[in-house]
């Protein structure tokens, strides 16, 4: 029961950053760019100071750090930079997509193929966010902010796969989100800043609680859960946005929406429920 609270907890936090992001970059008060820029500094400023007052190492310099940090970039990097040309829903559906098939795929070269079961339940549950998440009418799909998207699934997925070996989650969170920070300083200020308050508020809320410490805790629950199993929990992130979205910023729930929810849940149960 503690491992199910955790991990709803996490994926609540994951659901919350889309939210903010939603709410910012949407609303017209910050833009994609420097809204993951202040979120990588918060989040690497509060799990820093935690770090510091918990008397720990940062592993820095640890292959693993590398390995996390840099895919941790690629994923803000390749999300942000597709943000400005591709159609959120088409996004979401690449970027959970590629990570299940990338997450599956390591599964499978380990010796920990999911299955049968687990891979119906995915096809139900993604069936589900297909129906509520696919954009409306014939408009125009970037193919650079396709591949900048798959590149941001890879990412996600790598950094996940790497979390599973962190002894200290937070010092190992911390680490990565302090080595992802100048290069996106690097690639993401040469544009310049443009910005207004509640923007710039939103995004530290965003880095500080929901990222930092959501992201410390996957890698605190990645250790107790299979491979397979903590790729499908990571499909009901959309719904719990779009009904906080609702809740929050006043979003419509179409009764399509609500039957394509269903669906995704009743997926991820389907699937996790498997005897392995």
């Amino acid at each position: 029961m503690r491992l199910i609270l955790l991990t709803a907890l996490t994926m609540c936090a994951f659901a919350a950053n889309s939210v903010l992001t939603r709410a910012a970059v949407e609303g017209g008060h910050i833009g994609p760019q420097e809204f993951a820029l202040l979120r990588v500094a918060s989040g690497a400023g509060v799990l820093g100071v935690i770090a510091y007052l918990r008397g720990v190492w940062l592993p820095l310099g640890n292959r693993a750090t590398i390995v996390g940090a840099a895919s941790l970039t690629a994923y803000m990097a390749g999300f942000s930079l597709a943000y400005l040309t591709l159609d959120a829903g088409l996004g979401a559906l690449i970027l959970f997509g590629v990570t299940q098939i990338t997450m599956f795929t390591h599964s499978a070269i380990t010796n920990q193929p999911p299955t049968m079961r687990q891979l119906a339940g995915t096809g139900v549950a993604f069936a589900g966010l297909i129906l509520v998440l696919w954009p409306a009418g014939e408009g125009f799909t970037d193919p650079a902010g396709a591949v900048l998207m798959v590149l941001a699934g890879v990412g996600w997925a790598i950094y996940t796969i790497a979390g599973r070996g962190a002894v200290d989650p937070l010092a190992s969170t911390a680490a990565n989100f302090m080595l992802c920070l100048p290069v996106l300083g690097v690639f993401f200020l040469r544009q310049g800043f443009d910005a207004n308050l509640y923007g710039i508020a939103l995004s530290l809320v965003c880095g500080a609680i929901t990222s930092a410490l959501g992201y410390a805790l996957w890698y605190r629950v990645l250790r107790e859960l299979h491979l397979s199993t903590a790729a499908i929990v990571q499909l009901c992130v959309p719904v719990i946005a779009i009904a906080a979205g609702a809740v929050l910023l006043g979003e419509a729930m179409t009764p399509i929406t609500i039957f394509a929810a269903l669906m995704v849940l009743g997926g991820i149960g389907w699937a996790v429920t498997s005897k392995r």
